[in-house]
């Protein structure tokens, strides 16, 4: 497979132009731009090669046994695979609108095809979102076209319908860049859905920043166990989850 190439050219967020590149055993899915969408070890296809997409797990220290993950953003399907193969109990839904990006992660990235635990849906995120209220434990979103965040995934419609879609004791992932001009925006729409109940995690500087939100507070136990549930978590998924809490104490004051 040559660096950079296309599937098809598009236009619109819907079916923004999908291209692969690989490069020292790596296979990247980009997605309307050169900006890196998903990205896979061929060597390792089951591992979880960008360093984000580890730190979007780090909601298992708040909440390390959901049965259900919603997923609005497929990418080359890393986090539903890793899911998929490492946490069986889970039963994973990923929302994409682009039916290309799932033809990509099915025949270039081995996503699993569908089954009683894991289904793909082609439909727009926003929408799915609003109509499935309380029916998930855990609300992974990771909207991007290229560089740019998604409008229909970051206004404050989307994040109050976001706390409606979660369970009690739900917690909502977002993957934000750091760059980006409308970042604060977000994270303060955010915390305003979710009335404060805010952690973030800085995966690097000027780049991917995790935010995760709660429906209602995980409690006090919780925080003061994440140094014992993330030596635990490590040891079962191979990712640094004490790495995670040491930047969530620099970032957040509980």
């Amino acid at each position: 497979m040559s660096s950079g190439q296309g599937f098809q050219k598009r236009s619109s967020q819907a079916d923004s132009v999908v291209q692969l590149s690989e490069q020292g055993g790596v296979r990247v899915l980009h997605l309307g731009g050169s900006n890196v969408q998903s990205a896979m070890r061929l060597a390792a296809p089951l591992e979880l090669e960008l360093a984000y997409t580890q730190c979007m797990m780090g909601f298992m220290l708040f909440h390390s046994k959901p049965e259900n993950i919603l997923m609005i953003g497929l990418g080359g399907g890393s986090l539903a695979k890793f899911i998929y193969h490492r946490l069986p109990k889970i039963k994973t839904t990923a929302i994409e609108i682009n039916p290309e990006v799932v033809s990509a992660a099915r025949n270039y990235f081995f996503l699993p095809a569908d089954d009683q635990r894991l289904q793909v849906i082609i439909a727009e995120g926003g929408e799915y979102v609003a109509g499935h209220p309380r029916s998930a434990d855990v609300l992974m979103v990771d909207g991007f076209d290229d560089c740019r965040q998604v409008s229909s995934l970051c206004s404050q419609d989307f994040y109050n319908r976001a706390r409606e879609a979660l369970k009690r004791n739900g917690v909502l992932v977002v993957n934000l860049l750091s760059r980006d001009k409308g970042f604060r925006d977000y994270i303060s729409r955010v915390e305003e859905a979710f009335t404060g109940r805010v952690a973030t995690l800085m995966v690097e500087v000027h780049g991917n920043l995790i935010v995760f939100a709660f429906k209602h507070s995980p409690g006090k136990r919780v925080w003061e166990d994440l140094q014992s549930r993330a030596a635990e978590l490590e040891a079962e998924l191979g990712l640094p989850f004490t790495k995670f809490v040491k930047k969530l104490h620099q970032s957040n004051s509980f």
